[in-house]
Parts: structure tokens; C-alpha cells; sequence
């Protein structure tokens, strides 16, 4: 678990080391915590959610897409090779995905690749509070899903991931 930081010390901090410890907030996308790093100081915990969440919701289509592809499938390929970052290696256990029965693993598998056929980036879910048998129901309904409503989904959901993280690392 990475170390808590109240929000006085991240408004102290350097640009690039505030840009380092909340680089990881949104997956491989640390322009994000850079536009919030301009926003401060920011009051509270709060103020910095919306910072990051406004950084995102502004960043246009082409930044949201790159932001959707960064993550990785739910069982994916990555995770089979141990790829995955620290924060979602512990999402994923946290959700049982690394004890998929065969039988599982094999219907996340084609759920993966028939999502990214459909939609042509990775399915996104906040998976805290889900099981891998709630995972592999709310993956199939999505499919049915237009295009650009799944694209707002899944920012939607990467914006919980991000409030989860962000709720580990910055204490009150």
C-alpha cells in the first residue's frame, strides 16, 4: 500500500513529485495529476477529485481513448504475465480474478476479446465491491451497449477507480 499524504503536503510538494505520487491515480496517464498540480492549492481531498476529474471530462476524445486503452483487460493478458500495475494487481485480487476457475478465465477471455472487437479499447470496471461473478455479468450486459455510451461508462468507472485510489492516498 503506498504511503498517505494529507493535502497540505501534496500542496507543498514540487510539481513533478506531486505529478509522481498521484501519476498512478489514473493508469499510465500522469497529464492528468499535471493539470491538477496548476489548480493549486486545492482546499481539500474533495477539490482535488474534482481537479482530476474536470482534467479528464475536459481532456477531449482523443485523451479520454488513450486513458481507456491504458487499462488493462480484467484478467487479461497482462495479469497472466504479471504486468499489471501495484494498484491493479490489488483491484483485481481484491475481486477474486486471480481465482477464476478455468471455465471463468476461458469466458473473461472471450468477453475480452468480443469487447474489444465491438468497442476497440478494454472494458473498464471499478471492481471494488464486485466478485468475479458479478464482474463476468456486468461485462456481458455491457456488450449490448452503443459505442459511445460504453466509451462515457467507462469513464464514468474510471473515475470510481481514480475516487478508490485516490481514497487510499490522501488522508483526511
Amino acid at each position: 500500500m503506498s504511503q498517505t499524504h494529507t493535502i497540505a503536503q501534496l500542496n507543498a510538494m514540487p510539481e513533478a513529485e506531486f505529478v509522481q505520487v498521484l501519476g498512478g491515480i489514473y493508469e499510465h496517464s500522469p497529464w492528468f495529476a499535471e493539470a491538477a498540480a496548476k489548480q493549486r492549492p486545492l482546499a481539500d481531498a474533495a477539490a482535488l477529485a474534482v481537479a482530476l476529474r474536470d482534467a479528464v471530462d475536459t481532456a477531449g476524445r482523443d485523451a479520454q481513448l488513450k486513458l481507456v486503452r491504458a487499462h488493462p483487460e480484467l484478467a487479461g493478458k497482462a495479469a497472466v504475465r504479471g504486468e499489471l500495475t501495484a494498484e491493479s494487481t490489488r483491484e483485481q485480487a481484491g475481486a477474486g480474478l486471480d481465482q477464476c476457475t478455468p471455465e471463468e478465465f476461458k469466458r473473461l477471455q472471450d468477453l475480452n476479446a468480443a469487447y474489444n472487437q465491438k468497442f476497440g479499447f478494454p472494458f473498464i470496471l471499478a471492481v471494488r465491491g464486485y466478485d468475479r461473478h458479478g464482474i463476468i455479468d456486468a461485462f456481458a450486459k455491457r456488450l449490448d451497449n452503443a459505442p459511445e455510451v460504453e466509451l462515457q461508462t467507462c469513464i464514468n468507472q474510471i473515475h470510481r477507480i481514480a475516487q478508490f485510489r485516490l481514497d487510499d492516498l490522501v488522508s483526511a
